[in-house]
């Protein structure tokens, strides 16, 4: 027979309280998290209504008007849109997609598979965290100096044909500043996709007599592309929607009178603007016409849009990816 002692029942009713402690803890907790998650939620869904009741003019009577539209000077005119703003975000992405995407999964997969744990690369990797957090506006300026302006020190020291490459303010410096703009943030994420896959992959592909490179394009690459795709594509939506670095670019807001197809590659030699800049130099305009605040608002959505986009298909990438990996 059990003999229950005094201590028994008091150790015994201090630890249904610690446990009664935790789930108050816990439960009070989760609500904190949640709300933090609804008012966030909130405070977005406010922004893009009244974003859309503002613009609600412009996209309900003539959106296809205003996608095909170039700039002009009153807010009546029938022919204001944002095609030519549509062309320059456009050419932007591509420009990020393709130097930086390569160029940053291919650095990842060297940190992490090829190079040596030394103090060199710690560095390297330190200079890749602290440039991803280095202000737009400074990579503005380093792509005035680099791609723009050539009577600078590149000038001097015979580098000054990659102004001539670039053709000055256009859409291309615009592009490569950008690429340089995110390529940390691609560098970062893909690093991280690539540590998390399990060793026992590797083990297993070097085990049937895998080469290196083999077992990087059969196993970590599959594994960790859901995880790279997603940095990589929401490292675009922040590529498209800065305004700094192409305002110090070059970017117009007026007298373009060339309204490029956007496969007309010959256009990527001229002048040029983009979604962000139309919609500061629209705003900074409704004091002289209120019409073009509904301009604005309405640019703000067709951004909002494309951001989206982005954000589904990477989205729908990585769901795909998950299931062949599973």
């Amino acid at each position: 027979m059990a003999i229950v002692t005094v201590g028994d029942v008091a150790r015994k009713n201090a630890q249904t309280l610690q446990g009664a402690g935790r789930d108050v803890g816990g439960t009070i907790f989760r609500i904190a998290v949640a709300g933090t998650l609804y008012v966030s939620l909130l405070i977005i869904g406010v922004l893009i209504f009244d974003v859309l009741f503002d613009g609600w003019d412009q996209l309900s009577t003539r959106l296809g008007g205003f996608l095909s539209g170039t700039l002009r000077s009153r807010s009546i005119d029938d022919k204001l849109g944002v095609h030519q703003g549509l062309y320059g975000s456009f050419w932007i992405a591509a420009f990020v997609a393709i130097i930086a995407f390569p160029t940053g999964i291919a650095a990842a997969i060297y940190l992490e598979e090829y190079a040596n744990q030394n103090r060199t690369t710690r560095f390297i990797e330190l200079a890749i965290r602290n440039l991803s957090g280095v202000p737009s506006v400074v990579y503005g300026l380093l792509g005035l100096f680099l791609f723009v302006e050539k009577n600078t020190i590149l000038g001097f020291i015979g580098l000054g044909w990659l102004v001539d490459l670039t053709g000055g303010p256009t859409p291309i410096s615009a592009g490569l500043t950008l690429a340089i703009l995110v390529l940390p943030i691609v560098i970062i994420t893909s690093q991280e996709a690539i540590r998390a896959v399990p060793s026992g992959l590797k083990e297993g592909a070097y085990g049937v007599g895998a080469t290196k490179s083999e077992m990087i394009r059969t196993q970590v690459l599959p594994y960790a592309a859901p995880g790279i795709l997603t940095g990589t594509l929401l490292s675009m939506s922040r590529a498209i929607g800065e305004a700094a670095p192409l305002i110090l670019i070059g970017a117009i807001s007026g007298g373009l009178t060339a309204n490029p197809s956007f496969v007309d590659v010959t256009a990527l030699q001229d002048r040029f603007t983009a979604l962000p800049i139309l919609i500061v130099t629209w705003v900074s305009q409704r004091g002289r016409d209120e019409g073009f605040a509904t301009a604005a608002a309405a640019a703000i959505v067709v951004l909002l849009v494309v951001v989206l986009l982005l954000n589904m298909t990477a989205i729908l990438l990585r769901n795909r990816f998950e299931k062949k990996r599973g």
